[in-house]
């Protein structure tokens, strides 16, 4: 990276931060127009969801100068928000823990917090409060401490995702198993059939999506009155390792539930070694094989029901 693309980072970093702090209403370390400063209120939250807190915990935690922490403290005691008490293995240090009068006071401000943020979340766009939420997850993995992935979240298609599922399908499937085109047609076939005749009552596509980017797709459309079928089950490695695929599969087996189905059925390969594993472990059962060239591979064909 040259200089100048590292300036221009460290400016646009500045930037939203400078956006997102005059958005959530914490400029000049006020929040939402409350008596307390970001800190504080950071301080009475640990407090409301701890047992007997020790001061020096709270601070260590969320890397509050003692001294600073320790004004707080003192600030909160003389409110009446909270007790102190001595620990008895230092009596230096002090147990902190809610008055009545804290715990009203916190319900209060959380409260405004929530009133305002979700009146934030409904000025925006159709669709757009889930793309805040998983950039808001990009961010706070990216800069955090831990190397667990976020779990996906799973919405409704949108404009455009029909294709990914196609694109996906047909890249992944080509590159893993060696399909040809055909497989791709067929898939924008099924995708193709689903927006055309689409029953929003006994009909659904579930889209996993992590950090605002699709990894995930499953289908469950109507065979028959009493039958559904499970259809595009993927999981894209970017997604791979949060048992997203048996998400998704429960998706639909709650969803046919819900609908009056009576059986789920579905058709897949034996070398799809994982999804296999997900349908045996979710209560599906293998009740039929066939041979087949299809997709310019020899391969064995599986149907699998599960009983509702």
């Amino acid at each position: 990276m040259s200089p100048a693309d590292s300036n221009d980072q460290i400016s646009a970093v500045r930037a939203f931060n400078r956006f997102y702090t005059r958005k959530l209403g914490v400029l000049d370390q006020q929040l939402l127009k409350s008596p307390f400063s970001l800190s504080e209120a950071r301080v009475l939250y640990e407090l409301a969801h701890r047992e007997d807190a020790a001061a020096k915990d709270i601070g260590i935690e969320l890397g509050l100068d003692p001294g600073y922490l320790s004004r707080i403290v003192q600030k909160f005691d003389e409110d009446g928000l909270i007790t102190r008490k001595p620990l008895a293995s230092d009596r230096r240090q002090f147990r902190l823990a809610l008055t009545a009068k804290g715990r009203q006071t916190f319900a209060r401000l959380e409260r405004s917090m929530e009133d305002e943020v979700g009146a934030m979340l409904a000025s925006l766009r159709h669709g757009d409060s889930d793309r805040l939420i998983a950039a808001m997850a990009a961010i706070e993995r990216l800069l955090g401490t831990t190397d667990a992935a976020p779990p996906a979240i799973l919405r409704d298609p949108r404009p455009g995702d029909m294709g990914w599922v196609v694109q996906s399908h047909g890249a992944l499937y080509a590159r893993e198993y060696g399909f040809d085109s055909s497989f791709e047609g067929l898939v924008a076939e099924i995708a193709g059939k689903f927006l055309t005749s689409f029953d929003a009552s006994r009909e659904r596509c579930w889209i996993a999506e992590l950090d605002g980017v699709q990894v995930g797709s499953v289908f469950l459309v109507r065979q028959s009155d009493t039958v559904a079928k499970l259809r595009l089950l993927l999981v894209d490695p970017a997604g791979r390792g949060q048992g997203l695929g048996q998400r998704l599969v429960e998706e639909c087996i709650a969803f046919a539930r819900a609908c009056g189905y009576r059986k789920i059925t579905l058709w897949t390969q034996s070398i799809l070694v994982a999804a296999r594993k997900i349908y045996q472990d979710k209560g599906f059962v293998l009740v039929a094989t066939e041979p087949h060239r299809s997709f310019g591979q020899s391969l064995i064909g599986e149907t699998w029901e599960r009983e509702l």
